[in-house]
Formats: C-alpha cells, structure tokens, sequence
C-alpha cells in the first residue's frame, strides 16, 4: 500500500502530539502566580478549559492548547508533583538525560515501521528513520483490564454490590486515550489497594456495551455502584477531578462525622442489627478507603470518622485511650464502653480493617432479619455427626422484651460451643416473621405462646430443617432462670453428642429482608436515579428540546383530559334532560308554594276550577298564622304533586275580611257562627 507525502505526513503529526507533548510554564499557561492556592487554580483552569475545548474552539491550535491546560492543572494540583516542578523546574511529562521514555507500547503505528524503514535500507537495516515498537506495558493496561459485554453482565454489576468499578472506554487510534493512559494507570496504583476495581471496555468492539451505557465518545469513564452507573462529565481527565468524581457519588452518609454530640447515639444504634465502627484520623476529608470499607459492609456494618484535631472529639479519644499520632480502629458490638477488636497504625491498610470487620461483623446476639443472615449463621449441614446448631430465641420488636434477649446474650459470651461455631445464638420478631414462626409452631410440641420461647434448629439443606423447642421456655426472672439456663445447656450438649434424632420438622420459605426499602424509598431513588442521568447526559443544547417535547407531551394530555371531561358534562345533560321529558317531569324537586286567596288569585284558586279539583282554604288572623302555617304546610305537603288539591289561606284581618269568612262558612254550614267563637273554630278545622 503506497501512501501519499500529505498523508504521511498527517500520521506523523499525529504520532509527535502523542511521543512529544511536553507541558511548559504551568503557571505562564494558566496566567496565575506561583502563590496561588487551589480555588485559584482551579478557577483559572475553568475558564481556560472552557475556552479553548475542541468541541466549541475551532482554532486549528485548540485541541494542543486544551492538552496543555489540563496538563498544568494536573500538575499544579497534585502537591508533590508541585513541589518538585518548583524546586527543579522538572515535570513527569519532560524528559531529563538520566530517562528515556519507552514509547514501544504504542504498537498499532507498528504497520508504518515497514514505510520508514525504506528510507534507510529496511527493516533489517542499522540506519534511515524507522520506529523500533516493541511490546512493552504501556497501553498493555487497557489490554489487560479488558472485559467484554458477557463478562459485564455476569461478574461486573454482581461485584458493584460490594466492590465500587470504575470502567473506561477506549479505542484504536485515539490521541486523547493514549493522552490519559499515565493517569489511569495512576489511578490503578491508588485505587486498587482500597477494593476498587478497575475495567476498560473497547467502544469499537464492544458497541452493545456502550450503548447501554450512554457512552457517546472516548475516551468515557463510567463509575458502577450496585450496578448503577454513574457518568463522569468534567471537561477533562485528571487525577485530582476523577478522585473528587469518585468521592461525590458515594452516598452522603456512608460515612458518618462523630463527636461529642452524637458519639452515644452512634453507638447505641445497633438495634438494627449491624457493628458500629469508629475511625480516628487526622486528616479533616473522609479518606477514600474508609469510603470503600464502608460501601463493602454496609449491610453489616456502621462506620463513623473522629477527626482527632476537632476540639470537639477530645473526650472521645480520652475515653477510649486512643492517640493522636496514629490512625485507629475501633469496632463496637453491644457493649458501647468497651470495644471487642481494635487496631492503630500510622496508616491503616484496607486488607486490615477488612479482616477486623469480617471476623466481627455480627453482634453477640444477632437477629435473624434477613435471608442472607440466616444463611450466614444458621449455614446447612447435612450430616448428623456435624451438625450446627442454630439457637433462636423467640420475641417482639419492643423495649419490654429486652430483658430476654440481654440474659440470652449474657448466656452466648460464656458458652463454649459457640467460640468452635458449633452453635449460634440469634433471636427474632415474630410479628416480622409471620410465615418462619407459622413453620415452627405446626409440630405438636410447639407452645401455645412461643413468645420467649426458644427453638433450636438444625438446617438440613436450604428449606428443609429439624427443630426442637425447649422445654419450659426461656425464664429470666430469678427463681426460674438457672433452670432455663441448665436446661438449654443439658439441650444442646445433648443433641451435639449424640446421634439422637430431633423430634420435629418442617419445610420454611425465604425470611422476610427487614432491611429492604419499602415502595415509597424505592419510587423515590427511582426518580433521583433518573434525575441524575438526565443531569448527566443532558447537554445546554438538549435541555430546550427536551423541555419542549415534555411541555408537549403535557399539553396533549392536559387538553385531551379537559376535552374529555367536557363531553361528559355534555353527555349527562343530555341525557338527564332525556330522562325529564320522558318521566314527564322536571330535574328539579317539586316545591310547595301556599298562596294567599286574595282579589288577583281568586280566579285560580276557586272561580276558574275545573271538575273534580278542590282547594283548602285555612282561614287565620294575625295571631295565629305564625302557629299554623307550619302545621298548614306540613299538612298540604303530601298533595304537592297532585294538580286536583290546591292549597291557599285566608287572613282575617278588619271588617271586610270578616264578611268574607261569613260568606265562606254559609258555604260550608246551613247556619252561620257566632264571631266570637271564629278564631276556635279555625284552629279545630285545621287540626282536622
């Protein structure tokens, strides 16, 4: 293949901003002094970064210019390369007589090596201008770390429980993956030690991998915790912005700030059944490990930092005896006076609080809350003459059940068997774990009342369990516990020693998780999850659109919500105005309006009636239509659909009314009353 002077020339300019990018005044580029501290720093590489990045610069010069700023920052924010570059003037990107830097890695610009050896007699010849690229351990890290799609999916996301990765994606033919190659390999050197995993993936290869992450470019660094990727979005690579990248996607409280204030709280939380850790150090940040540690026994384990030179956490190391020249580790079970494991050094390693943890990271007496606990210390066995026992003591989520608990774990320090693990002690809520006590309490011998009852079990395979309950339960008051305690100590010895059968067993289903996340936590760290990837991976440019879509989206389903109501609306007035006219009648309930029989309404009420129709005339005064109308109406009430009844009044007042009420009642009798005796002889016919 024969390639043209331009395009050689092209690949050579690519190989010299690899091989020969050397970084000059770090201070003359960031146009700071040398006096300035790291928010000045900081703040001057911002606004350089976000001038001169490629993708808005483009000045033939920006994409050099943008390599050399991040190369200042990186080194002006890391102390010790500082210092040396201001007591030498001598940076790791320059080299000196004494070191030749090995560029034999980069092997891909090995099909070239034929091209330039032709100009001073081939490959085997001692002259002309040729690259010797040899397999070195340069880009061997990439190649090295390498997973793939398969291995992601099985091993990788399983690990984030426990193990926090961070993955890179690279490819061929990439400046700026060869650019950042010393700074992962760094990032290996410190993060590695601390349970850090670390992966790169091959974008080019990987394709299905990348598009599942959201990787849009390379080189792309991806942080994974519990399988929950996290993007890593600053302008530029270095080490100081990957460990603050790092640092910020822990959760807020994994490790805890102790001092005088809250120490007793702290301690006194292992009701939820994890060890607390205390931590002592000098350095005012939460060192990165002790982030790891946490995130690895999170769900065995709380861990709190005592920074030492706090005036506020003196009484804490004088309490405990801790000095302030060394780090140290303290672990707590129960007992929050008296530590059961400790370790100081002036640098405590992470293997080392590890094993600390691991070999403590359940308290005296444990509670049985989980599966994955009680996998953990009731382990199957099944072989009789092996066997392992497990003792529970049943009992409530309530203070009032203490005393129990506290004279069980009293009992489990001392006992023998349980140093051999032969037998552990545990105990567990019985209104937590419906469906586990149901399986116990269905054998004969079970108590009517298993509260501070205990039952000793032995697990067969993962469901299959025998079990015996002992016998009189679990006394704590004085004249009865020594009886409690002789008979659980005769139990156990006798079913470790000999090949006795246990009475009883039973089938059991998986133990309710009491440390899972109810509905709700789990909507909301749904909806804090998406918003952090939208905050991630949603540019300046794709907000407005993305905006602009979900307004959309809202309006349509606003204004076909209104729509849909209004047809409605429409629909039940049609169709109550259809059920009217059919019925004959109005919406609304019929009313009764009483009129007074009068000059304008006597046509109505009596002269124009057809044949058939009444009316009822009360006749009242002044006195007594406050009293009757009450009644009147009441009366008439029942009539009030009927269009044959209607029904009026008449107030006698002054003489002309007077006349009136003697026509009426020369109507209604042959011989007329007395007047005096009118206002009785209303009342009585309203009363009929």
């Amino acid at each position: 293949m024969r390639l043209s002077g331009t395009r050689i020339s092209f690949l050579l300019l690519l190989l010299v901003k690899v091989i020969l990018a050397k970084i000059g005044d770090p201070y003359r580029i960031l146009s700071i002094t040398r006096n300035a501290q790291n928010p000045e720093v900081k703040k001057a590489y911002k606004k350089l970064a976000k001038e001169w990045h490629p993708d808005k610069n483009s000045s033939p010069e920006a994409e050099a210019k943008f390599i050399e700023i991040n190369h200042a920052y990186e080194l002006l924010m890391d102390p010790d390369r500082r210092q040396l570059y201001d007591r030498t003037g001598q940076t790791e990107d320059q080299p000196n007589f004494r070191k030749q830097h090995d560029y034999s890695s980069f092997k891909r610009f090995e099909t070239f090596d034929d091209i330039f050896s032709n100009f001073g007699g081939g490959r085997g010849g001692g002259g002309g201008f040729r690259f010797n690229f040899r397999e070195g351990d340069g880009v061997n890290i990439f190649k090295k770390q390498s997973i793939t799609f398969k291995a992601y999916m099985n091993s990788v996301v399983e690990l984030t429980k426990k193990q926090p990765y961070l993955i890179l994606f690279y490819s061929d033919w990439c400046i700026a993956c060869a650019h950042i190659e010393p700074i992962w390999r760094r990032l290996a050197e410190e993060l590695e030690p601390i349970n850090f995993g670390l992966a790169t993936v091959h974008a080019g290869r990987e394709t299905e991998l990348a598009s599942k992450l959201g990787v849009k470019n390379v080189p792309y660094i991806i942080m994974l915790l519990d399988g929950h990727p996290y993007h890593y979005t600053e302008a530029s690579l270095s080490m100081v912005s990957t460990l603050d990248f790092i640092r910020r996607k822990f959760p807020h409280k994994l490790v805890q700030r102790i001092t005088d204030e809250n120490l007793d709280t702290f301690l006194s939380g292992w009701v939820d059944n994890k060890v607390r850790v205390l931590i002592f150090g000098r350095l005012d940040i939460i060192r990165l490990r002790y982030l790891t540690l946490g995130w690895e026994f999170r769900e065995r384990a709380v861990i709190g930092y005592v920074q030492m030179e706090r005036s506020d956490t003196d009484s804490i190391r004088a309490r405990y005896g801790v000095s302030n020249k060394v780090d140290t580790l303290l672990l707590f079970l129960e007992d929050s006076f008296t530590p059961a494991a400790s370790v100081a050094m002036t640098d405590l390693p992470y293997p080392t609080m590890k094993d600390i943890i691991e070999a403590n990271k359940y308290l005296l007496l444990p509670r049985l809350s989980s599966q994955a606990v009680f996998d953990a210390l009731c382990p199957v066995e099944s072989m009789r003459s092996r066997r392992r026992l497990c003792v529970v003591l049943v009992s409530e989520d309530n203070p009032i059940h203490e005393p129990p608990r506290a004279a069980l774990r009293e009992y489990a320090i001392h006992d023998h068997y349980r140093e051999k693990e032969r037998v552990r002690y545990t105990y567990i809520f019985k209104e937590k774990q419906v469906e586990f006590i149901n399986a116990l309490t269905e054998g004969s011998g079970a108590p009517v009342e298993v509260n501070h009852h205990i039952v000793i079990i032995w697990r067969k395979d993962r469901y299959h369990l025998k079990y015996e309950w002992l016998e009189g339960g679990w006394k704590v008051n004085p004249d009865h516990h020594n009886n409690s305690r002789q008979t659980l100590k005769e139990t156990i010895h006798r079913l470790l020693h000999s090949n006795e059968p246990m009475p009883y067993e039973t089938i059991v289903q998986e133990l309710f998780d009491e440390h899972a996340q109810g509905i709700v936590w789990r909507i909301i760290n749904k909806l804090a999850s998406v918003q952090d990837y939208l905050r991630e991976n949603l540019t300046q440019d794709d907000v407005l659109p993305a905006v602009s879509i979900l307004a959309t989206i809202l309006f349509i389903v606003a204004g076909g919500y209104l729509m849909s109501y209004l047809v409605k609306l429409e629909e039940g007035s049609v169709e109550g105005g259809i059920k009217g006219f059919m019925k004959g009648e109005a919406k609304q309930s019929p009313q009764l309006r009483i009129h007074e029989l009068r000059g304008e309404t006597y046509n109505g009420l009596i002269r124009m009636l057809k044949p058939g129709c009444r009316t009822i005339v009360m006749l009242c005064d002044g006195e007594s239509k406050s009293k009757l109308m009450p009644k009147y109406h009441k009366a008439c009430w029942p009539y009030r659909k009927s269009s044959y009844r209607n029904c009026t009044f008449v107030s006698l007042i002054g003489n002309k009314r007077m006349n009136t009420y003697m026509r009426l009642t020369l109507l209604c009798e042959s011989t007329p009353r007395d007047l005096k005796t009118a206002p009785n002889y209303i009342e009585d016919i309203i009363c009929l």
